[in-house]
């Protein structure tokens, strides 16, 4: 029963005033961005590799509403967003044409073992853990933010001891959680009141427990959270976690195809349509001067 009434009260959030302004931004952003064919790039796929589909590149990506990183277009069935023009920019700069498939977050580590597609973005950062089964090129550094409603009492949340006793939203299974449960563990051998994680499956979901007050705070991409405070203006972020993280382009581990996704992401860099990309969805702080080949990554304490 609450899971209907949640979803009702998110359609209305969505198609109240407090989402115009993100609709009209977000429509803006519609038009593809578009690279020619990058010769370098194609030189480095391996030879004899198989794309899952001939002739496309298949990006699994997120199906959920979370701008700037994915979201549903004006015409509920387009998946726009940061993560969908990177990828459009790896599918042409590759010669290929662009395959997204909408996925779960939980779905993409074992749908790249699998093979259902060629590479995973997802907002995905590199992890020492992650590198034994997955190959990485970064594209984006990205922070982790803690976010309150606009008129909340919390001013700052600057460490482990600023999320004692407080209800935060948190993804399960992302990096966000891994700290945020580490910080937990911490602060419960001190004697400090513990956290309570909020794990919601939808953005709609975690804003509306967010600004109705059954969360405190939530914990997520800096991207995300930076997005909400421009474009709604009912948000503000508090704090960040304890490091940045690089965010890749991901694909299976020894298939060869991460020297090719790093080219076409340096090429981009270089003709200007990356940055055009950044501009476009608020992220010019998260760009990178080029692309790395599975970097140090994080490594959990």
């Amino acid at each position: 029963m609450e899971r209907v009434i949640v979803s009702a009260l998110a359609a209305w959030l969505f198609s109240s005033p407090l989402f115009a302004a993100e609709t009209l931004d977000a429509k803006n952003n519609e038009t593809p961005i578009h690279i020619p064919a990058n010769p370098q790039a194609i030189a480095k796929i391996p030879a004899g590799f198989h794309f899952l589909t001939p002739g496309y590149l298949t990006v699994a990506t997120s199906a959920s509403n979370s701008p700037p990183i994915g979201l549903w277009a004006s015409d509920n069935k387009t998946l726009i967003g940061s993560d969908p023009d990177f990828a459009r920019l790896l599918a042409d700069s590759l010669g290929l044409k662009l395959k997204l498939v909408p996925a779960a977050w939980e779905d993409w580590p074992l749908g790249l073992t699998a093979g259902r597609y060629d590479v995973a973005m997802f907002n995905i950062a590199v992890t020492e853990e992650r590198k034994q089964k997955f190959d990485f090129a970064t594209y984006r550094a990205d922070n982790h933010a803690f976010a309150v409603k606009k008129d909340s009492a919390i001013t700052a949340i600057k460490g482990r001891e600023d999320v004692a006793g407080k209800r935060i939203i948190v993804g399960s299974g992302t990096n966000q959680e891994k700290i945020l449960l580490s910080w937990d563990a911490k602060n419960r051998a001190q004697g400090l009141a513990p956290v309570q994680p909020i794990y919601l499956n939808d953005d709609a979901s975690a804003t509306l427990a967010l600004l109705s007050g059954r969360a405190d705070a939530s914990f997520g991409p800096q991207a995300m959270a930076a997005w909400k405070v421009a474009s709604r203006g009912q948000t503000k972020i508090v704090g960040h976690g304890p490091f940045r993280a690089w965010v890749a382009v991901t694909t299976k581990k020894g298939n060869g195809l991460d020297v090719a996704l790093q080219q076409a992401i340096n090429g981009a860099i270089t003709s200007g349509q990356y940055q055009q990309v950044l501009a476009r969805w608020g992220e010019q702080e998260e760009g990178v001067e080029a692309s790395q080949v599975n970097p140090p990554g994080i490594v959990y304490q």
